[in-house]
């Protein structure tokens, strides 16, 4: 009897494995099936424009270093140095409300000899954003001589960037859709068929690139160390086919 109903449910287990087998294979010809009846055509189109930064970033540090004993003394050194610093932005017209200064702060250096004078890095930063890029890039060329007055410090390079990109982003995913349909009827005509009406679009990410670069990013990108750039954005556009 045991041997009776172990064998009606090994049965039973494979006819049911079987349904399942069918089933799966008959749910996937009925998504290939709306597929194809589904007659659309999926297009990723382009779209790029050359745009001019319009506001400027830009952060100088000044920095020394001392033994311990002598950190009170740098920590005053660098104040003026930053001060001089800040006195080079002012001449030059920079606004006193686009200059930020860090607190001034005092960090150990590391050595490997725990035996050694204890030495630390006095630091402050100095911040600077302005909408008129092209002083920012002559200020940068320039503020090396800085160092004759006898300022240490370290510049970064500016960074630029386009405040009007949301703007430009809509313009931009309009003409790629264009350029979607464009390569859509190019497709559809080698193949015998005509492009209908646009069934969906989404946009994609945005590129930020400086002139002729093809450095281009799933995620985006954005070059903020050239003042001219060129704006590129994607769109993927679904037309109907007739």
């Amino acid at each position: 009897m045991k041997n009776f109903f172990a064998a009606e449910m090994v049965r039973a287990g494979l006819t049911l494995g079987i349904c399942f087998v069918v089933a799966a294979f008959i749910g996937s010809m009925t998504l290939y099936n709306v597929r194809a009846l589904d007659n659309t055509l999926s297009v990723t189109g382009s779209a790029k424009q050359s745009a001019e930064a319009d506001s400027a970033k830009w952060t100088v540090s000044v920095t020394r270093t001392a033994y311990e004993a002598d950190v009170p003394d740098t920590q005053a050194r660098v104040t003026r140095d930053t001060n001089t610093v800040v006195g080079f932005f002012k001449a030059a017209k920079i606004d006193e409300k686009d200059i930020i200064m860090s607190p001034v702060s005092v960090d150990q250096d590391y050595s490997s000899d725990n035996n050694a004078p204890r030495r630390f890095s006095v630091r402050q930063q100095i911040t600077v954003q302005s909408k008129d890029v092209r002083l920012i890039e002559k200020l940068a060329k320039n503020i090396g001589g800085l160092a004759q007055q006898g300022v240490l410090l370290s510049a970064g390079t500016p960074e630029y960037y386009v405040t009007t990109l949301p703007e430009l982003r809509i313009s931009l995913i309009g003409k790629a859709i264009e350029d979607a349909k464009k390569r859509a009827e190019s497709i559809a005509a080698s193949t015998g068929q005509k492009v209908g009406p646009l069934k969906s679009s989404s946009g994609g990410v945005v590129q930020v690139l400086s002139p002729n670069s093809i450095e281009v990013s799933d995620y985006g990108s954005y070059d903020t160390q050239t003042i001219q750039k060129e704006v590129m954005v994607t769109a993927r556009a679904v037309f109907l086919l007739k």
